[in-house]
């Protein structure tokens, strides 16, 4: 079972580039959670708790009532809330039953000062969904 989490870990950009101790130490810290079908996990506009990364299942983001995507294993959330400490910019509904990984908002930061090659991925992901959010509204 390590063996899965750590694969799964690697296999997610943002944590590609850590050696097997450094993603033990990240799975030492985090916490698999299961969730129904229908359960929110965040509201917009809500206080981060948590990074999830999505093991199993699939998860509907919503910005203002509006379905914008849906994530699936290997994608993840929560994130911009524990760089900023603003309010969540999405809402995220379990669509099937769901297993994540997640990363307390208290262990979050630390990660980020102890491996920066996940701050630097985590910036260029934002850039990416800021690219997509622009052509969004521009299209």
């Amino acid at each position: 079972m390590a063996d899965d989490r750590l694969a799964t870990l690697r296999a997610v950009p943002l944590f590609s580039s850590l050696s097997d101790k450094d993603l033990k130490a990240i799975l030492e810290i985090s916490k698999e959670v299961s969730m129904d079908a229908g359960h929110t996990i965040v509201e917009q506009d809500g206080s981060a708790v948590g990074f999830h990364l999505i093991l199993e299942g699939e998860a509907d983001i919503e910005i203002s009532g509006r379905h914008v995507s849906t994530f699936g294993p290997g994608d993840y959330f929560g994130e911009v809330s524990l760089i900023d400490g603003k309010p969540r910019t999405a809402s995220v509904t379990t669509k099937t039953a769901m297993r994540s990984l997640v990363i307390p908002s208290w262990s979050f930061n630390t990660v980020l000062d102890r491996y920066p090659s996940i701050a630097k991925e985590l910036l260029l992901m934002l850039c990416a969904r800021l690219r997509s959010a622009e052509a969004m509204i521009t299209a």
